[in-house]
């Protein structure tokens, strides 16, 4: 992957730039040192490593404000970081790019839940949110598996989604309003506590902008009441393409389950050990949840099973108690992280109609075959957002080569059944080279006036979401 190439001119004056931010910021909100701003030279994409010129660590808007000012004087590009959980090098940063992270700031600034909303700083993590609501019988319903770390501010910036997303929706279905400030420090605010804010929809354009437009440092949420009950069922198929047409036909029937989630056999052996979630032994297992009061839930579930019964499962079982509900989530939120402690992976997301899963799934076999690597699939079925785990040996030389050529084909038969390069982990370098298959060069010449208006200069996320080449005028 080409990595862009480091400026001399703002290494060389790396002392001033450091001097100039810890004057206008505390004396602990500045780093530099060596030893220590290592800690950030990569994200969950951890294939690619830089360590940055320095890294602010603010509290307030303000010190944003200010030491975004300070970066743009000096015209130091700026890399804004949640917790780093990014699997597509979201926060990744170049050698001449200060950090800037937000983890510091994350107070709760207001609860309503007469008008169901929640307003936060943007360094709160995901799962504190609800945290902050579930005593009021109330919860904040994008999860993605890294809810437990991942920040509301990164969230924002890749619109995020999780595996319940199928009926609640992703962030951008859940966001109300930002705290925004840009490049030279000006502070917007963006949207508010309603359902739909007067001028041009600013929201839509920052949710999923990468970082490329500003740093977003408060975040106003949708909340909802908690459902009267769930209950998730397990269904074990003895092929991955038989699973993939029972959810085409669960969705096709007009079913809403509030997530549908898929794992493989290599995926589910490697859960199972860690997890020891109660997986059966199969070749492909659905997860589907249902919820509401009891009558509603039998309904549903009725149904589902009506429509997994006409695929012949080798295994359909209701949950049967809160415990068992609660480790068979926790399996699926420990996936990634048990195929972790097997072998170094690449995590993909992109995303398809629901209708072309058989297919999908036979054809990523058929490449994995071809390219002499194992795929491990873990995905969130019921929207098509798959996450194919490519596995690979980070010490064999060529070996991180052919998984991200692999990994290309894959994303590039996502686009050509109909679907788009990323369900819900952004862009960020992972992507940025196959952006033409899916946009052509008007479609992003497009989206590039849209940062020139925000970031004149170029200096957010430098060398993210937009091929190099086509992006390359603009960062000089």
């Amino acid at each position: 992957m080409q990595m862009p190439v480091p400026n001399p001119a703002i290494l060389a004056k790396k002392a001033a730039v450091v001097a100039a931010l810890r004057a206008v910021l505390p004396a602990d909100a500045v780093i530099d040192a060596p030893e220590e701003t290592r800690a950030y030279e990569c994200d969950a994409l951890a294939a690619y490593r830089a360590q940055p010129l320095a890294v602010v660590l603010p509290r307030t808007t303000g010190e944003v404000a200010a030491a975004l000012k300070v970066c743009h004087g000096f015209a130091v590009p700026v890399v804004p970081r949640g917790a780093g959980t990014s699997l597509a090098g979201g926060a990744m940063p170049t050698e001449d790019a200060v950090i800037l992270g937000v983890a510091r700031m994350t107070a709760v600034l207001e609860v309503d839940t007469a008008n169901r909303f929640i307003r936060v700083e943007a360094g709160r993590t995901n799962l504190a949110v609800t945290a902050a609501v579930e005593s009021e019988g109330f919860f904040y319903a994008p999860d993605p598996s890294s809810q437990l770390a991942c920040l509301i501010a990164g969230n924002i910036a890749m619109n995020s989604g999780g595996a319940h997303c199928l009926k609640y929706g992703v962030t951008t279905n859940n966001l109300l309003g930002v705290t925004l400030v840009t490049m030279a420090g000006e502070v917007l605010e963006i949207g508010g506590p309603w359902n739909d804010a007067g001028g041009f929809d600013l929201l839509g354009l920052v949710c999923g902008s990468e970082g490329q437009l500003g740093v977003v440092t408060e975040a106003t949420l949708r909340i909802l009441p908690k459902p009267e009950g769930a209950r998730p069922v397990l269904i074990g198929f003895d092929s991955n393409a038989v699973a993939g047409a029972c959810v085409a036909d669960i969705i096709r029937a007009g079913v809403l389950p509030v997530a549908i989630e898929f794992m493989d056999r290599p995926c589910i052996r490697a859960t199972e050990d860690f997890a020891h979630a109660g997986y059966p032994d199969c070749e492909a297992l659905l997860i589907v949840e249902v919820e509401g009061g009891e009558a509603e839930i039998a309904e549903q579930l009725g149904l589902i099973r009506q429509i997994a019964m006409r695929h012949a499962p080798v295994e359909f079982r209701e949950s049967r108690s809160e415990e068992e509900s609660r480790k068979i989530w926790l399996g699926r939120k420990s996936a990634f992280g048990a195929m972790g402690q097997i072998n170094d992976y690449v995590c993909l997301d992109g995303t398809i109609p629901v209708s072309a899963l058989p297919q999908v799934l036979s054809r990523i076999a058929e490449l994995a075959k071809t390219a002499g690597l194992e795929v491990a699939n873990v995905f969130h079925a019921g929207d098509g957002n798959m996450h194919p785990l490519i596995l690979y040996n980070a010490n064999l030389p060529g070996d991180l080569e052919r998984c991200e050529a692999l990994g290309a084909d894959i994303l590039r038969l996502c686009v050509e059944v109909g679907g788009c390069l990323t369900g819900e982990h952004g862009v960020g370098i992972e992507k940025r080279d196959l952006m033409l298959t899916q946009f052509n060069g008007v479609d992003l010449e497009a989206q590039m006036r849209v940062k020139d208006v925000f970031d004149p200069l170029w200096l957010l996320n430098p060398a993210k979401v937009f091929p190099l080449d086509l992006s390359a005028e603009r960062r000089c």
